[in-house]
């Protein structure tokens, strides 16, 4: 499987750039909602950008398997994301050939 680079500026950089998986989340509780991203990175000069999984959503909603996945950093789980080229299209980003 191949793993999608997210192309996109690089708040580093100050230009388009290729973003790399980490293979971490980050998991953020705001109040009774829970915030979870996939980490990618600059290949450059390693600024980080938070893919969104979970935006706002109640923990009830997220399975507890998975949700245990996302805390106990799953590279295996962020590879699978990482490389579902829908997924990310879906969100908008440019992804590299």
């Amino acid at each position: 499987m191949s793993y999608a680079k997210i192309i996109r500026r690089c708040g580093g950089c100050k230009r388009k750039k290729a973003f790399v998986c980490s293979g971490k989340f980050r998991v953020n509780a705001n109040g009774r909602r829970i915030d979870v991203w996939l980490i990618y990175r600059c290949e450059k000069c390693g600024h980080t950008l938070n893919v969104p999984i979970y935006e706002r959503v109640r923990p009830e909603r997220i399975e507890p398997e998975l949700y245990e996945r996302f805390l106990e950093n799953d590279r295996e789980l962020a590879m699978e994301y990482a490389g579902d080229r829908g997924f990310l299209k879906g969100l908008g980003y440019e992804l590299a050939r």
